[in-house]
């Protein structure tokens, strides 16, 4: 089969005129098209009166060889690649010695766990949260009652903090191997839409990802792989040999147990702060990243969809409107939208007591009244937390609690409407928009608990944005603080074989570990990082 990308036809174009364009695009008779399949589905609103779908579709010809001869030096006509995944080792039946251990459940975790039992290598999950509808429950507590549980909340617990989210299956991501294809094919098989193996912005949403973690734990179980549920990895337990080299000999946990390893794929997530403190006072190498601060921001989706579609707003094709905005500030900040959840709700995502930290989730159908994103500014150790590997954690607790105490110390979260955040008052009452942040927001001046360097850039970024997207800075529109937790502040460096660069055993994988960022990207890790355990067991080359 061949691949043929960019192909685009108008806005409810009925199905069978996709077949006809393919033949014009190709310049062959419609006799001659055996059989067609959209690999990808995408819109393209840069002009909203004349909106148009834009497919990649896998055909099949009559004379493949010729299309492709005459269409040469066309990049967008090429054989269609190889997305079968293949597993790079199998565990021999006499594999000696301990079992390998995965440290958290979320999607890296998920997936390195899935791979390792898929080769045989039966893995022991540990994590510090619960089962992924009692930490639901947990969940639901803070956002009703107030009531945090540290060790069982939006980040910590099953589904790892990707299923409090808009649940997002798309990255930036280089992926020559196309190991994305592996990680939404194995949601399918889990219970998600087939849609997400077409559409060019899939997602799930937190309630279908409940059942979906479910389902691949009853896999990797079946696989001969153990969850252990509420084990929170305590201490390291590393060795030196004489000649200085250092390698991991087992793991120490909150339960009191000590679990032998020299195998553990270290996929915590971005909020594990403890865990990071410890890797830290045993010598684990570890440097500062970069992260972004900032708040959620609060539209009504209708003024979304209008500003993005125009007339067309609300066509079933389209779905809600999401967006993506960059903004390079004067005083050298970058202004930018993250984690954009179209229909969704401002969410409580904090893990430690007396601090307030805010994320973004929707539901599969994005049908709640506002959407919300990120407006964070982007900031790095060098200028803003210098001179220790764990000076960003600080930076982050400390406007945490300053948002605990703006926001009334009861979990609630401080907030401004953008036309007094742009003049520098507190706000005092809501507009047209009303919040969706539960257990509740407290109006305020967002300054309180925000940086002055990022205050001014949000303050220059805004009516930029505006300019883009109509609305975008409406007065009323509602400032939710604070967005931290956007990215890890840390990152556990790797070597090639992806192993600690000091510590033999060690596979710092996933968001925590500062190399992926969102669902698909956690997932490809953990898919690397299993690959490399494998071949450490079995001693062959490390798949990069």
């Amino acid at each position: 089969m061949l691949r043929l990308s960019n192909l685009s036809l108008p806005l409810g174009h009925p199905p069978e005129a996709l077949a006809p364009a393919i033949c014009h695009r190709l310049g062959v008779p419609e006799h001659d098209l055996l059989s067609h399949t959209i690999a990808r589905r995408a819109h393209d609103a840069r002009k909203k009166t004349a909106i148009l779908m834009v497919y990649t579709v896998d055909v099949a010809l009559r004379d493949e060889a010729a299309v492709l001869a005459r269409f040469e030096r066309d990049s967008q006509v090429r054989p269609r690649p190889d997305t079968d995944y293949r597993l790079v080792a199998q565990a021999p039946k006499d594999l000696k010695g301990p079992r390998p251990v995965v440290v958290g459940a979320g999607p890296c975790g998920l997936f390195a766990g899935l791979i390792l039992a898929q080769m045989g290598f039966r893995p022991i999950i540990l994590d510090r949260g619960k089962v992924v509808r009692e930490r639901t429950k947990d969940t639901w507590g803070l956002w009703r009652r107030g009531e945090l549980n540290p060790e069982s909340n939006v980040q910590f617990g099953e589904g790892g903090a990707g299923t409090f989210s808009d649940g997002k299956l798309y990255s930036q991501i280089k992926d020559p191997r196309h190991l994305g294809r592996k990680v939404l094919e194995e949601f399918v098989k889990a219970g998600a839409p087939e849609e997400i193996l077409t559409e060019a912005h899939p997602h799930i949403g937190t309630f279908r990802l409940v059942t979906m973690v479910e389902s691949m734990r009853e896999t990797i179980e079946a696989l001969g792989g153990e969850y252990r549920w509420q084990h929170r990895v305590d201490d390291f337990d590393i060795e030196t040999a004489a000649d200085g080299a250092r390698k991991l000999k087992g793991l120490r946990l909150s339960t009191g147990d000590y679990l032998a390893t020299d195998h553990v794929v270290l996929a915590v997530g971005h909020s594990a702060r403890d865990t990071f403190q410890v890797l830290h006072d045993r010598g684990v190498h570890i440097e500062a990243k970069p992260f972004s601060i900032g708040v959620r921001i609060e539209h009504p989706q209708s003024w979304m969809d209008k500003a993005r579609f125009g007339a067309c707003a609300g066509h079933p094709d389209l779905g809600a409107a999401d967006y993506s905005l960059a903004h390079h500030c004067a005083n050298g900040r970058t202004v930018y939208s993250f984690c954009m959840c179209p229909g969704g709700t401002v969410v409580a995502a904090t893990s430690e007591p007396n601090r307030v930290v805010t994320n973004g989730m929707s539901q599969y159908s994005r049908n709640e009244r506002n959407a919300n994103s990120g407006f964070v500014v982007g900031i790095d150790p060098e200028r803003d937390y210098p001179g220790h590997p764990l000076a960003g954690i600080e930076f982050q607790r400390q406007w945490e609690s300053l948002a605990y105490a703006a926001g009334g110390s009861t979990y609630a979260a401080p907030a401004q409407k953008v036309g007094d955040f742009l003049a520098g008052r507190p706000s005092e009452a809501l507009g047209e928009v009303q919040p969706s942040y539960k257990p509740g927001i407290r109006m305020t001046d967002l300054a309180q608990c925000l940086p002055a360097f990022a205050i001014e850039a949000m303050r220059e970024a805004l009516p930029v944005f505006g300019r883009q997207i109509a609305g975008y800075d409406h007065p009323d529109v509602l400032l939710t603080g604070v967005e931290t937790r956007t990215s890890s502040p840390i990152r556990i460096t790797r070597g090639k074989d992806f192993q600690s660069l000091n510590v033999a055993g060690l596979f710092p994988a996933g968001e925590g570990a500062g190399y992926a960022g969102g669902i698909l990207s956690a997932a490809v890790d953990g898919i690397k990082v299993a690959e490399a355990v494998a071949a450490a067991y079995v001693g062959t080359p490390t798949t990069a």
